[in-house]
C-alpha cells in the first residue's frame, strides 16, 4: 500500500512540473528536450568542442564531417532542459551544412527555431553557439 501511495505522490509531483513547464516553455523547447534525439557523443569525431558557461552548464558537440559537409552531430550537456532543446536544435540544423554555414548560426537563429526561450534561459542558446563555434574552430586547425 504504501509503494502505492508514494507512486501516486510521484505521478502528481511529475505532472505539476509537465504543466509548470508548459507555462513557460514553447512546445518546441518542450519536444526538444524531452526527446533529444542527438544527445551523446560521436565515436571517432572529426571535431569537438567543449565549453563550461558562466551559469555553471557544460556542453560538449562533436561532428563527422564527410566531403566538407557535417553528415552527423551530437552534443552532451549537464546543463537544464533549456540547454538540452538548444543543444538538441543546433545540432539537427547543421546536419548538412558545411562548418563554415553552421558557424553563421546565430543565437537569436537557435531561439526563432526554438519558438522562444524564456529571457532567463537565452543563455543556453549562446553556450549552444558558442560551443560549436570552438568546435569548427578545433576542426579548422586539425585541416
Amino acid at each position: 500500500m504504501a509503494e502505492d501511495s508514494l507512486e501516486n505522490m510521484v505521478k502528481k509531483i511529475q505532472k505539476k512540473i509537465e504543466l509548470d513547464e508548459e507555462k513557460i516553455y514553447s512546445k518546441v523547447v518542450i519536444r526538444e528536450y524531452r526527446n533529444p534525439i542527438n544527445f551523446g557523443v560521436l565515436e571517432h569525431p572529426d571535431a569537438v568542442g567543449v565549453i563550461k558557461g558562466p551559469c555553471g552548464d557544460t556542453m560538449k558537440i562533436t561532428l563527422k564531417i564527410e566531403n566538407g559537409i557535417i553528415s552527423d552531430a551530437r552534443f552532451w550537456t549537464d546543463g537544464c532542459g533549456g540547454s538540452i532543446a538548444c543543444g538538441n536544435m543546433l545540432t539537427k540544423i547543421i546536419k548538412g551544412k558545411t562548418p563554415f554555414e553552421a558557424i553563421d548560426i546565430t543565437q537569436k537563429d537557435l531561439i526563432n527555431k526554438l519558438d522562444g526561450l524564456p529571457k532567463e534561459h537565452s543563455h543556453c542558446a549562446l553556450l549552444a553557439v558558442k560551443t560549436l563555434h570552438k568546435t569548427v574552430e578545433q576542426y579548422q586547425k586539425r585541416k
